[in-house]
């Protein structure tokens, strides 16, 4: 987890999580009442928002993360800083909510695993800051196939 964060960063933080927590407000989770909502940062400052969309036939789902990272990708976007992710059942207090492995997967395609940030919120007002790299160690990406 990083460490040494300074006050314009948390404040930058805070901002995401409560843009992720508005993206999960659009979450469409009928099946799983599991809503997810998540606030990706581009190189350019740019935020783009992403909710789960889930589909009766349950591959067709699509997460939070990848809504956000498509949205950009389709606007023209293919460097990332950082994201933020808020997710939890409707039947309980949000808690830290961490990226599948086919999102982490999306994300080793655009982000540098060394510095891309994964930023996990609850509803207490905690976070947890991640770099890809620790929840993806061993991650697969562009440059392995050369």
């Amino acid at each position: 987890m990083k460490n040494g964060i300074d006050k314009k960063e948390i404040e930058e933080i805070k901002k995401m999580i409560d843009m992720a927590l508005e993206a999960r407000k659009s979450s469409y989770a009928p099946y799983s009442k599991f809503h997810v909502g998540a606030c990706l940062q581009a190189d350019t400052g740019e935020f783009y928002l992403g909710c789960n969309i889930e589909n009766a036939g349950y591959t067709a789902t699509n997460c939070a993360e990848r809504t956000a990272f498509f949205k950009a990708v389709s606007d023209g976007r293919q460097k990332f800083e950082r994201i933020a992710i808020m997710g939890g059942s409707d039947r309980v207090k949000l808690d830290f909510c961490p990226p599948c492995g086919v999102c982490l997967q999306v994300m080793m395609e655009f982000c540098n695993p060394e510095t891309f940030e994964i930023i996990l919120g609850n509803s207490d007002g905690e976070y947890k800051i991640y770099l890809l790299k620790e929840l993806l160690p061993m991650g697969f990406g562009p440059e392995n196939i050369s």
